[in-house]
């Protein structure tokens, strides 16, 4: 009888979060065709302005053989794709992007989405079983959005989808809206996680002041966590109850215990039988009618793709949930923990029981995202990290991975 993933001596990793993305002329091919030519005058003018996206290295983007051979180096089996390159139309990555605010806008970048897709699709094809990847929609138009999630599924391999965050007094209304229903529906009835990721759908800060880029970043986690609440206020998890919503690379786990114990008073104070008065000329009949409490709604619906995962972080673990946290290595960004990944385990969950390990490190995504996680056991065992090794407390740093978006490597690892 074969060994099962979670009884065999190495961890079976799973990376909830890396990223990819096609070279950029090479999304022409995957536009439909009236896009073409207008790409060709795009593409001849657009500059990158991301050095990891041009240098000797980018090609762990779009190359398959190149990008398993680094993740199965640094001891991951499978992983779950967001996207990385700019796409067509698009003036930056799209995890840095605005939302579009005309017609005309959406109907470009639509296209380029679409692109990436389909690029997508027949990327994560190229390492069936150990890559799925996740899906990009806007959220201007419900129906088409449904269409393109629906043609998805049938692919077998698109594991969820992105929707971008809505900043506050956008064109496009904010999740909390009665529209998004029949998304919200389908993404139950299909099992596809709804996913956030910072970045996505931030507010346009302009460029014209010399403080913009760091309001950008300061406030890039904000638009995305707001989500949560807005689903919980509306009643999201209550009409449905098998929707599964994910907040990926949200920076650690210290934001979840503290937004649930602030919406489980909220709530508990807003309901029509509370005392409160003055709370309650808020309180609607949605509150009235939920049955569970914000922390109970999470503990049922709500998944974090924890990438940056450091000491202080685990020992939240408990009050997040162990079954809800899914480690990631944010492969290729070099600020994620690629090629020192083991050295990041050691440091993290030395200490940390081996069940729960198996569950944080892969078991929750291969559930979540419905991998085979018994087809995926001899690659373990090939390539995983030994049980042993990563119960070894880490006493030698690695050098830098000379990251900036949440300092060096060895200054997380201390954190």
């Amino acid at each position: 009888m074969p060994e099962r993933w979670d009884t065999i001596d190495r961890y079976l990793i799973i990376s909830a979060d890396t990223h990819a993305g096609a070279d950029l002329r090479e999304y022409r091919d995957y536009l439909d065709a009236r896009w073409q030519e207008e790409f060709d005058d795009w593409a001849a003018g657009y500059a990158s302005p991301y050095d990891d996206l041009v240098d000797a290295t980018a090609a762990r983007n779009w190359d398959s053989d190149y990008r398993q051979a680094e993740l199965e180096a640094d001891g991951i089996t499978a992983e779950i794709v967001f996207p990385n390159t700019v796409p067509p139309f698009f003036n930056t990555i799209h995890s840095f992007a605005t939302l579009p605010w005309t017609k005309e806008d959406f109907e470009r970048r639509h296209a380029g989405l679409q692109a990436h897709n389909r690029w997508l699709v027949e990327f994560c094809g190229k390492l069936p079983g150990r890559r799925r990847g996740v899906l990009q929609v806007f959220p201007h138009d419900v129906d088409l959005a449904m269409a393109e999630i629906t043609a998805a599924k049938d692919t077998g391999v698109i594991a969820g989808i992105l929707l971008p965050a809505v900043p506050a007094n956008h064109a496009v209304e904010p999740y909390f809206h009665t529209r998004y229903e029949p998304l919200w529906s389908l993404c139950e009835d299909l099992d596809l996680p709804v996913h956030q990721h910072p970045g996505t759908g931030g507010p346009d800060v302009g460029g014209d002041q010399p403080a913009a880029p760091m309001i950008f970043l300061s406030e890039m986690l904000m638009w995305t966590e707001r989500t949560l609440s807005h689903l919980m206020y509306a009643g999201v998890f209550e009409r449905h109850p098998r929707l599964k919503v994910v907040w990926t690379e949200q920076g650690g786990l210290a934001w979840i215990p503290a937004a649930l114990r602030s919406m489980d008073g909220l709530v508990a104070a807003a309901t029509s039988s509370a005392d409160n008065r003055t709370v309650t000329l808020f309180g609607t009949e949605i509150i009235d009618s939920l049955s569970m409490t914000p922390s109970e709604y999470f503990a049922r619906n709500c998944y974090i793709g924890a990438s940056f995962l450091a000491r202080h972080d685990i020992g939240l673990r408990y009050e997040v949930g162990v079954d809800k946290i899914m480690w990631g290595a944010d492969f290729p960004h070099e600020e994620g923990t690629t090629p020192y990944s083991r050295e990041a385990l050691r440091n993290t969950f030395h200490d940390v029981p081996v069940d729960e390990c198996r569950l944080m490190l892969g078991g929750n995504a291969g559930r979540l995202y419905g991998f085979d996680l018994e087809a995926l056991t001899p690659v373990a065992q090939r390539i995983g990290p030994t049980v042993a090794e990563i119960q070894a407390p880490l006493e030698v740093l690695p050098p830098s991975n000379s990251g900036a978006f949440a300092g060096s490597f060895a200054d997380r690892m201390t954190g």
